[in-house]
């Protein structure tokens, strides 16, 4: 999910990829503390590495800096995934439609491969595979990214990619599958796609995130409400 840099395959990247990661996909939980000496025998990174990459997640809002006492992961709330919801649609239907009128063939290609992985690990969380909810929501990342990839601007890509990874993290937290209703929702994007209809996808999108927001809220694992 990142944007690749010169830095991208050394050890310091590599480790700051693999927390980052960790934090998004709910390991560790919301507002537990990161303590440097357990991070470094999971991570096998130095203290100063780990504090340079702390910080550096405390700028992406994934990380609390408690001053002298070190850090903890970023703390979650109803009101935030609210937020991050509402502006997750704001960025995506704005390249989505951008990307609706400039798609190519290639784009088509894009949008046509990633649906099909997204809904083959839909089809097998809807048979009660739980197994890969973290594939799925990668999946889920492609399939949406691929319908904004032809946007024009890099800049919109990645200012939606952090606030994605953010909504992301609620949705692992609660680790609930909507099922068929939830898998309806793409096959519909992608026929929007295809069909150059942006208003339609606009729409569908809107009712889809809003719904996963309240499913998320209601049905969730994790007590947002008491945060």
């Amino acid at each position: 999910m990142l944007t690749r840099t010169a830095d991208y395959d050394s050890v310091g990247e590599k480790t700051y990829r693999r927390v980052r990661d960790d934090i998004v996909f709910g390991k560790p939980a919301p507002a537990e503390k990161l303590k440097l000496d357990r991070l470094r025998e999971d991570y096998g990174a130095s203290v100063s590495t780990l504090r340079e990459l702390l910080n550096r997640l405390v700028s992406e809002g994934l990380v609390v800096a408690e001053g002298q006492r070190g850090f903890e992961v970023a703390p979650v709330s109803a009101q935030d995934l609210r937020e991050l919801a509402a502006l997750r649609l704001l960025l995506e239907t704005h390249a989505l439609t951008q990307s609706f009128e400039a798609g190519d063939v290639d784009w088509e290609g894009r949008v046509v491969s990633a649906h099909h992985k997204l809904s083959l690990i839909e089809k097998r969380l809807q048979s009660g595979d739980r197994a890969d909810s973290e594939t799925w929501k990668r999946y889920d990342f492609e399939f949406h990214h691929a319908l904004i990839s032809s946007c024009g601007s890099d800049a919109l890509l990645q200012a939606h990619a952090p606030v994605y990874d953010k909504y992301l993290r609620y949705q692992m937290l609660a680790r609930i599958f909507r099922g068929e209703i939830a898998a309806r929702a793409p096959k519909t994007l992608l026929d929007c796609a295809l069909g150059r209809d942006a208003a339609t996808a606009s729409a569908v999108l809107k009712v889809h995130i809003e719904a996963c927001v309240e499913f998320t809220l209601a049905h969730g694992a994790y007590d947002f409400a008491a945060r």
